[in-house]
């Protein structure tokens, strides 16, 4: 099979533990890209926290895409066309953040290249800021603050606790909204139906492919749909167990090249 698209996870599969991509990596993606592949980077990151990384990738020369919100935006990194876009219905938006009220969890969402939120001193927010390389900005009324649509909203705390608060936040919006975690402290609040598979296959109808000409790595909860979609799903070697399971083909870890391996073995080979 000819594989024309390649589509990576950023966190766990194209970065390092040190949230770098290797030179290794960063050698086979361009070679990968100079022969006509295109590389799709999809995150559940905002697209202004995959800037740096597409532009490491030199995305724009070589007519890639960001799919980002975990699939609630696509763009083309060349052009800078949105080509798909979902947002939160904005009903649901003062809903959301009573639910976090009541769980006495953060609740961060998205404006312009900043995350927006009324609790800043938050080592989960913490987080969230230094992956995206984005400030976070306090606000005093969160509902009030978004006063335009967004792609999606964000709950952040302990593992254990918000594992228990998932079960209950999708009890309760799971039959109009897309509740999963990405991380074990982050839980995505997403549109109806929106995940990366589903994304993906709005990228692959513009780009006039099938997804038997893809090939889709990641390391987390939130990449298995892309996983089991692809026609060809890799799992990183430091991807969770259900993963790894689900996926055609497991590589190194992303602390030795995983994905460089899968380009030498599926690409250039």
């Amino acid at each position: 099979m000819s594989y024309k698209v390649l589509v990576l996870d950023i966190d766990g599969t194209l970065t390092n533990s040190k949230k770098q991509i290797s030179p290794a990596t960063k050698r086979a993606l361009l070679g990968a890209q100079k022969k006509g592949v295109k590389v799709v980077l999809a995150s559940g990151r905002p697209t202004q926290g995959i800037k740096p990384l597409a532009d490491e990738l030199e995305l724009d020369r070589f007519g890639g895409y960001v799919l980002s919100f975990n699939g609630a935006v696509v763009t083309n990194y060349e052009t800078k066309e949105v080509i798909y876009r979902k947002e939160l219905p904005m009903e649901e938006v003062s809903s959301l953040y009573q639910s976090s009220r009541k769980y006495g969890l953060p609740i961060v969402s998205y404006q312009g290249d900043s995350i927006v939120s009324e609790i800043v001193d938050d080592e989960y927010v913490e987080i969230e800021a230094r992956i995206n390389q984005m400030p976070v900005v306090k606000v005093d009324n969160f509902v009030e603050t978004i006063k335009d649509p967004v792609p999606k909203c964000l709950m952040v705390g302990e593992g254990n606790y918000l594992a228990t608060v998932e079960k209950e936040v999708n009890e309760a919006f799971g039959d109009r909204l897309n509740v999963y975690r990405s991380e074990p402290f982050f839980l995505e609040i997403m549109p109806q139906n929106i995940d990366k598979a589903y994304s993906l296959g709005k990228l692959l109808d513009y780009l006039g492919l099938s997804k038997d000409e893809m090939i889709a790595c990641g390391d987390g909860f939130n990449d298995l749909s892309m996983i089991k979609y692809a026609g060809l799903g890799v799992a990183m070697g430091n991807a969770q167990p259900i993963v790894k399971e689900s996926a055609d083909y497991v590589t190194l870890t992303n602390d030795e090249d995983g994905v460089a391996s899968v380009v030498n073995e599926f690409i250039f080979n």
